[in-house]
């Protein structure tokens, strides 16, 4: 594995992702890249990503966002602690991101994108609300979804939103 500047942990809950055994590989990679392109003082942080199911998320959707069904994907991020970091403090936790195979991969096909191209993009994409982007109001949905695209043109994957209408 290459150096990352980030402590990520990935862990499948659901047989489904047996399907994409590089899905962890192509996770790690897009996170590295987006944490490597963000001004956010993340050095050594602490992330965990959860592969799971439909059911899963929908559980945690409907527990988290009173929404009871399920989505791509949710990110939950940790609290930050006040003050400056001291020398013997633990790492800094992020937060956790959950991503849902079977909506993941019928986004991906419908889209008729490569599967590891749109989980990329849900994963940067988890990582940027762990970090505080948002997506609420237009001004923030283009932020995010600019910094999207650079993230992801440097993972050699095309803008995603090419086919949708700008945020204006």
């Amino acid at each position: 594995m290459t150096d990352s500047i980030l402590d990520t942990d990935v862990m499948s809950v659901a047989t489904c992702w047996d399907a994409e055994p590089d899905a962890e590989a192509v996770i790690r990679r897009a996170i590295d890249t987006a944490a490597a392109s963000v001004t956010d003082d993340i050095a050594d942080a602490e992330l965990a990503v959860m592969l799971t199911d439909d059911e899963g998320i929908r559980t945690l959707n409907r527990n988290w966002r009173n929404l009871d069904k399920p989505t791509n994907v949710l990110s939950f991020p940790a609290l930050r602690p006040e003050g400056a970091r001291k020398p013997d403090d633990p790492p800094p936790m992020l937060g956790d991101i959950a991503i849902a195979y079977e909506t993941t991969r019928r986004e991906a096909d419908d889209e008729g994108k490569p599967f590891d191209h749109h989980l990329s993009h849900l994963a940067v994409h988890g990582f940027l609300h762990l970090i505080g982007y948002d997506h609420e109001t237009d001004a923030e949905a283009e932020e995010m979804e600019d910094l999207e695209r650079r993230i992801l043109a440097l993972l050699g994957i095309p803008d995603p939103y090419a086919d949708q209408e700008r945020v204006t």
